[in-house]
């Protein structure tokens, strides 16, 4: 290897250690934090690794109703996840595999959704909600869940979907096979790693979206995680390991879920599933 290509791959490797400790270290920080008592965190508040390991705090932060929050985010994220799935392959297979004449325009819009900006529609949602009767339950971020997640995950599943071969498509059809059929047998099968995809996008972003929560939420039974974190901060504002340890917890599913999709993960966004 010539010395300006080892000094090229040094500085990589280097610059890699360096973006590795930078995204590592705030999260280590936190679950050493949490271990922590009240008075080593005092003593020392920027240590990593506590001198002596305390559970207390993730007890405590259960009793503060943690588990509630946690029940809540779990149900609207995964039910607006589902439904977004749903809608978002049934509406990109006609605009990737059948040709009529406002399938540009419809594409388009879908694109235009990715960028209106969330906080331009906080007063005719709320508006809506409270029309509708359903303000103050999870019932009410159901619909704004949905409808900011679909225009990213329609981008997605519909390119993803225009590179798999029409030749497998057109067998099909010699075989007598409806639209529904193609698409339950032959699509969907082939985009599993977009679906993927945008189930580990969608999920992070609705677990950890707060804007429509606080502005659609207000009884504490019905708040989602973070929400009740921000309620956390107010009666944890002294008591910093406590918070440390609810947002230990309140991460944890979002880290598993992406350990054990990670690798469908990068193939949805590397490319179609069949290639010709």
């Amino acid at each position: 290897m010539r010395p300006v290509e080892m000094l090229k791959r040094i500085l990589l490797y280097v610059l890699a250690i360096l973006l590795l400790l930078f995204t590592v270290y705030p999260f280590v920080f936190m679950i050493g934090t949490s271990f922590k008592s009240m008075d080593e965190f005092f003593a020392n508040p920027f240590s990593i690794l506590p001198q002596s390991f305390t559970v207390e705090h993730y007890l405590s932060v259960f009793d503060m109703g943690l588990t509630s929050y946690f029940v809540n985010s779990l149900i609207i994220t995964t039910s607006a996840v589902i439904i977004v799935v749903f809608i978002a392959a049934l509406t990109s297979y006609p605009l990737s595999r059948i040709k009529f004449k406002l399938n540009r325009p419809l594409f388009l819009l879908f694109v235009a959704g990715m960028m209106l900006p969330i906080h331009a529609t906080l007063i005719p949602i709320f508006v809506m909600t409270n029309n509708f009767g359903i303000y103050d339950t999870l019932l009410a971020l159901l619909g704004p869940y949905v409808a900011f997640s679909l225009p990213i995950s329609v981008f997605i599943l519909t390119q993803f979907m225009q590179e798999i071969p029409r030749e497998l498509e057109e067998a099909a059809q010699i075989d007598g096979a409806s639209h529904w059929r193609i698409f339950s047998r032959i699509i969907f099968p082939n985009v599993v790693p977009a679906i993927s995809t945008i189930v580990i996008y969608n999920f992070v972003f609705l677990w950890t979206e707060f804007i429509f929560a606080l502005i659609l939420i207000q009884t504490p039974s019905n708040m989602t995680l973070p929400l009740g974190l921000q309620n956390f901060y107010g009666e944890f504002s002294i008591n910093v390991p406590g918070l440390m340890a609810a947002l230990a917890l309140a991460s944890l599913p979002v880290l598993l879920l992406f350990i054990l999709a990670q690798e469908r993960v990068v193939k949805g966004l590397s490319g179609g599933a069949v290639k010709g």
